[in-house]
C-alpha cells in the first residue's frame, strides 16, 4: 500500500475544497502564467513555475512526486513518516534537509519564520499557526495550503477533490499532462475498491496522547466520505465541522461499532490507550470487540492521494 509513485498535486483550482471549488484563471503569458489561484480565500499569483519550495507539511509530497517536481523542494518540515512512501518517494525526501520536525501534542509544527525566509523560497506548502500567510506576504513569498485545512472552511470533500488537486498542481507547474495520468491512475484504483454499504456505524478520532481533548471529525473533513466508501455511517455526519473537541459521554450517546484513531507520529499502541483508557471506555462497542483501527494522520485527511490508500486499509482491516 506503499503507493505515492503514481499520484498526484494538491490545491484547488476548478474544484475546491472537495465539492465546492476555488476559481483559478490563467494568463495568456507563456505557458499559461501568470496563473492566479484562489486559496483559503486568498489570490495567489505565479509569474511562473515555482523552483524553491519549501513544505512545512508532509501532505503535498504524493502530488509532487508524481509530478516529477520533488527536485524543486529545497527544504522541509514536520513529520515524514516512512509509511507513507515507497522507496523511490522515501529517496527523494531523503535529498530534503530538514530544517525541524518539532510538534506539539496536536501535531502543530513549532518554526519561526526566521528560520523559512531564510530559505528564499518562491513557495511555502502548508500554514502553520505561527507562520501566516500573511506574514509571508509581507515579504513576497506566496503560501498554498490544503483547501479542506482553511481555517473555517465548511465546505465538504470528496474524492472529486484529490482529482482537483492534482489538476491545480498541474497548471501551477506546467506539468497538465502529468496530473492528468496520475488522476486516471487514481480513479482506476477506487474502480477497484469494492465496498457495501455494511449498516456499522464508525467514527473517526484524533486522541491527544497522555492526556488531553480527543478530537472528532465532522462531513467537512476527508474522514467523512472515506468512512461512507468503506461502507460505514458515520455517527459525526451531522456535524458540518471538519474537527472538533467530543467528550467521552459524547461518544458513548453515539457507541459507533469501529473507532478510527488519527495521529501524527509516535506509538500507536499509545494513541489506542489514549482511548482506551478514558474512565467508561469499556463501554463503547468498538472498545468491547476490540474494533479500533490506528491510522497516520495523511491517510485520511487531509484529501491526497493518500486518503485512497488510507480507504484501502480500512476496507482491508473491515471487510463488508
Amino acid at each position: 500500500m506503499k503507493r505515492i509513485a503514481a499520484l498526484s498535486t494538491v490545491l484547488v483550482l476548478a474544484a475546491g475544497c472537495g465539492a465546492a471549488a476555488d476559481d483559478t484563471q490563467a494568463g495568456s503569458s507563456g505557458a499559461g502564467y501568470p496563473l492566479t489561484m484562489k486559496n483559503c480565500g486568498a489570490d495567489v499569483t505565479f509569474d511562473k513555475a515555482p523552483e524553491r519550495l519549501v513544505m512545512l507539511k508532509s501532505s503535498a509530497v504524493p502530488f509532487l512526486h508524481d509530478l516529477g517536481v520533488m527536485d524543486r523542494v529545497t527544504a522541509r518540515a514536520g513529520q515524514y513518516p516512512k509509511e507513507y512512501y515507497d522507496a523511490a518517494t522515501q529517496a527523494e525526501i531523503d535529498k530534503v534537509p530538514l530544517l525541524t520536525d518539532k510538534t506539539d501534542t496536536s501535531g502543530h509544527l513549532q518554526i519561526s519564520k526566521e528560520v523559512v525566509i531564510s530559505q528564499q523560497p518562491d513557495l511555502v506548502l502548508g500554514e502553520v499557526d505561527n507562520l501566516s500567510r500573511d506574514t509571508l506576504s509581507a515579504v513576497d513569498i506566496p503560501l498554498l495550503e490544503e483547501p479542506t485545512m482553511c481555517e473555517g472552511n465548511t465546505d465538504a470533500p470528496t474524492f472529486d477533490s484529490i482529482y482537483a488537486q492534482m489538476e491545480a498542481y498541474g497548471k501551477v507547474f506546467g506539468r497538465q499532462s502529468e496530473a492528468a495520468t496520475a488522476v486516471t491512475a487514481l480513479k482506476d484504483r477506487m474502480s477497484k475498491i469494492k465496498a457495501e454499504k455494511s449498516g456499522r456505524t464508525a467514527a473517526v478520532l484524533y486522541p491527544t496522547v497522555g492526556g488531553g481533548v480527543t478530537y472528532a471529525y465532522g462531513n467537512a473533513s476527508m474522514a467523512h466520505p472515506q468512512l461512507e466508501a468503506a461502507g460505514f455511517t458515520n455517527v459525526f455526519a451531522d456535524s458540518k465541522e471538519r474537527v472538533f473537541e467530543v467528550t467521552l459521554e459524547e461518544l458513548l450517546g453515539r457507541n459507533p461499532d469501529v473507532l478510527i484513531l488519527l495521529y501524527g507520529d509516535g506509538d500507536p499502541k499509545a494513541v489506542e490507550q489514549a482511548v482506551t483508557g478514558l474512565p467508561g471506555a469499556e463501554k463503547l462497542k468498538a472498545v468491547q470487540n476490540k474494533n479500533l483501527m490506528t491510522q497516520l494522520f495523511n491517510f485520511t485527511e487531509p484529501p491526497t492521494p493518500l486518503s485512497i490508500d488510507g480507504l484501502e486499509r480500512i476496507v482491508e482491516r473491515f471487510p463488508g
